[in-house]
């Protein structure tokens, strides 16, 4: 079972019993343009993971996309009246999902809405520990998602905002706390970043390096955040030269790239996860050249972002999708849906399931056409 760490200041963004085991190459990445097509190899067939986020701690952080979070809105996800406890059993048994993002404010885990801080507060960390370990105990592998979008109220990090120390601090006190799990602990950046021009890709990779070195010491699976949106279209232009060249390239501290994966996230819409109806599949001007890059290069990356509406567009377009993530599971290592939890049923990209009164769970339309693993 893993417990990933997703550094979601959105700079940052554990199946059953089954130990799932990164396969990630730790080949020295030469940034390299590939000019002929290259196969999946004969062993690809099925992404290790597919999952949902777990909305809930990261409410009062999404508002503006400045990393401002107002914690007295946020909700635990495993209240009764959203019983996220109880959908995370429903879709390990029931789908088959393996995975599930639990995103949560900087703001939350600290206590603290007007200074940034990597100390954790003993109380609030201690609420959010109650739904980390309840995705534990289904088996599943848990992404902790720091859902601020690269930012403290407003400020990048490590540019004008909280310094890179004060970033990593945070990351190793959380990789700390799991770090003793008698399971393996893994980590996640998971970075949405608003208005990507005023970011420099290139101080951000040392951003994102100074976290990997801190929290390497757990032996996780750390996600890597590029920028515009963490946006699979946009990955290979915009973030990859920063994230992976020779110069700025992120690595462990040992210099490999072992359990480092590309985060990226994309939706079926016009990118913005904010319609119901879904006008693309994104194949092949999104995943498909990224899927050739990563091939190319020796790396992998994790879709953690992305979703439609319960429509008969998005079921189209969506039922493309996780075929072609599968058909290319040695690069990509799953998808996790937006998003479920504290997630209304009338929410446009809702993938909350239905608590029937004879304690049987419904699926939404999405999820059940085509994001499930089983029936």
């Amino acid at each position: 079972m893993m417990l990933r760490f997703s550094l979601v200041t959105s700079i940052v963004s554990a199946a059953p019993t089954t130990v799932i085991s990164s396969t990630t190459s730790s080949r020295v990445l030469t940034t390299k343009t590939c000019t002929t097509s290259i196969a999946p190899p004969n062993s690809a067939g099925t992404v290790e993971m597919a999952g949902v986020n777990l909305s809930g701690f990261d409410w009062g952080c999404g508002t503006d996309y400045k990393g401002s979070c107002d914690i007295t809105i946020t909700q635990s996800p495993m209240k009764p009246n959203f019983d996220a406890g109880g959908q995370m059993i429903h879709f390990v048994n029931d789908d088959g999902y393996r995975v599930f993002r639990l995103p949560v404010g900087w703001q939350w885990l600290i206590n603290s809405a007007g200074t940034a801080s990597g100390v954790l507060n003993a109380a609030n960390t201690a609420l959010y520990d109650q739904f980390v370990q309840a995705c534990l105990a289904t088996g599943a592998s848990c992404i902790i998602d720091i859902h601020n979008y690269g930012r403290f109220d407003g400020e990048i990090i490590g540019q004008g905002g909280p310094s890179n120390a004060i970033f990593a601090q945070l990351w190793g006190n959380i990789a700390a706390k799991y770090a003793s799990q008698p399971k393996d602990v893994h980590a996640a950046f998971d970075c949405d970043i608003a208005n990507p021009t005023t970011v420099n890709i290139t101080l951000w990779a040392q951003t994102v390096q100074t976290a990997v070195t801190r929290t390497a010491g757990a032996s996780n699976m750390i996600l890597l955040p590029g920028t515009d949106w963490l946006a699979v279209w946009a990955f290979v232009g915009d973030s990859a030269a920063a994230l992976s060249t020779e110069k700025t390239q992120v690595t462990n501290p040992d210099g490999s790239y072992t359990n480092l994966v590309f985060d990226v996230h994309q939706y079926l819409d016009d990118g913005t996860g904010s319609h119901p109806d879904c006008t693309t599949d994104a194949i092949s001007w999104g995943f498909e050249p990224l899927a050739q890059w990563l091939r190319c290069n020796g790396r992998q990356a994790f879709l953690t972002e992305t979703g439609g509406g319960n429509t008969a567009s998005c079921v189209e377009y969506m039922c493309n999708v996780v075929p072609f993530l599968n058909a290319n599971s040695d690069v990509y290592v799953g998808y996790v849906g937006w998003a479920a939890g504290g997630m209304a049923q009338d929410y446009v990209l809702s993938e909350t399931p239905n608590l029937l009164p004879n304690g049987t769970w419904v699926d939404q339309l999405l999820v059940s056409s085509c994001m499930a693993r089983k029936g």
